[in-house]
């Protein structure tokens, strides 16, 4: 048995660790290629962030999907560098929205050559994943482009805030289903497709891919506040102290305007008052561990990891498919 990807995904299986060892680490030098520029310092800013590391979180979810056809297909890698050069554009993007200055434990790009290089950079990344994807043929293009539009669709609807009279659960629910499991369900999707699976489990993986995507992030969403150390990539309460609004801080706003109760309009006081301060950050950090809020942010995350985990019922047993179940096992140990 062997640990590869994110959350130490064990594999037990030798020709399926060597396929997707294989083909993460020809992603790698695929990303590193379509990074480089004639222009030194694009290539620099380029690859930024691919040397910095990461999950592959999504090129590993291609290399399984792939395992349902033929993982040796002349698509499969390109269209896994495809996917991890849109996220790692989005991050370009997102960290100039957020002011972050540090992302993946480096400086972030934004803080290093300012906005304006940040933005442009992420355009550059975007440019370089429609290059590949061009290559791919048209249909590749077609659900490229409408996973894009929903990942942008999620990030306008988080920035404009859920209209009136919409539930701000369900608003934060439907952003994350665009924002984060629309390209993990084209990971999926791109994975199964190119290894020329049958088109029922192509859409099989892709549902099971929305979910998963959804669940991670909520599992993220519950790091934030729960984790004692730095198991999310970030200091415990970072979103907290910076305002974005996560499902357990949405739940106590929901309590607090469904029934009143005054240690909850207080917790939501201090929540919206000024965190900087350290000490009124740790307290509202505290407090909203001990709130059911918390627990109920947990319960959610459970719910899309078995969902996801339902979509692969039809699927025929092997390792690739307990591989995926076992994806859905580690979004619930991280937010366990």
């Amino acid at each position: 048995m062997t640990v590869v990807g994110p959350f130490g995904l064990s594999v037990r299986d030798q020709a399926l660790e060597a396929d997707v060892q294989t083909g993460l680490a020809a992603v790698e030098a695929g990303l590193l290629d379509a990074t480089k520029s004639d222009v030194p310092f694009i290539t620099e800013a380029a690859q930024h962030l691919v040397l910095a590391g990461g999950k592959r979180f999504r090129p590993l979810l291609v290399m399984l999907a792939a395992q349902f056809g033929d993982p040796y297909a002349p698509g499969v890698v390109p269209s896994a560098v495809v996917v991890e050069l849109t996220h790692l554009a989005t991050l370009y993007h997102d960290d100039v929205m957020d002011e972050a200055a540090v992302r993946r434990g480096v400086a972030s790009a934004n803080s290093r050559w300012g906005n304006s290089l940040a933005v442009l950079t992420g355009d550059f990344l975007f440019a370089r994943a429609s290059h590949t994807l061009a290559d791919l043929g048209p249909e590749a293009v077609r659900v490229q482009s409408e996973a894009f539009e929903r990942l942008v669709t999620g990030q306008i609807l988080e920035t404009a805030g859920p209209v009136d009279g919409r539930d701000p659960v369900e608003h934060y629910l439907d952003v994350l289903g665009g924002k984060t499991g629309s390209l993990v369900a084209v990971s999926c999707r791109f994975g199964a497709m190119m290894s020329g699976a049958d088109e029922s489990v192509v859409e099989i993986l892709t549902q099971y891919g929305e979910r998963l995507g959804v669940a991670f992030q909520l599992a993220d969403d519950v790091l934030d506040i729960a984790s004692e150390g730095h198991e999310s990539g970030k200091t415990p309460g970072t979103d907290l102290r910076e305002g974005v609004p996560t499902l357990p801080v949405l739940h106590l706003r929901a309590a607090a305007a469904a029934h009143g109760r005054p240690g909850d309009l207080e917790l939501v006081g201090l929540i919206d008052g000024d965190l900087t301060d350290d000490a009124r950050h740790a307290e509202a950090l505290s407090r909203l561990r001990a709130h059911p809020a918390l627990e109920q942010a947990r319960r959610d995350t459970v719910r899309y990891a078995e969902e996801a985990r339902a979509m692969l019922a039809p699927l025929p047993e092997g390792y690739a498919k307990a591989a995926l179940e076992e994806l859905c096992d580690a979004v619930v140990h991280r937010a366990g």
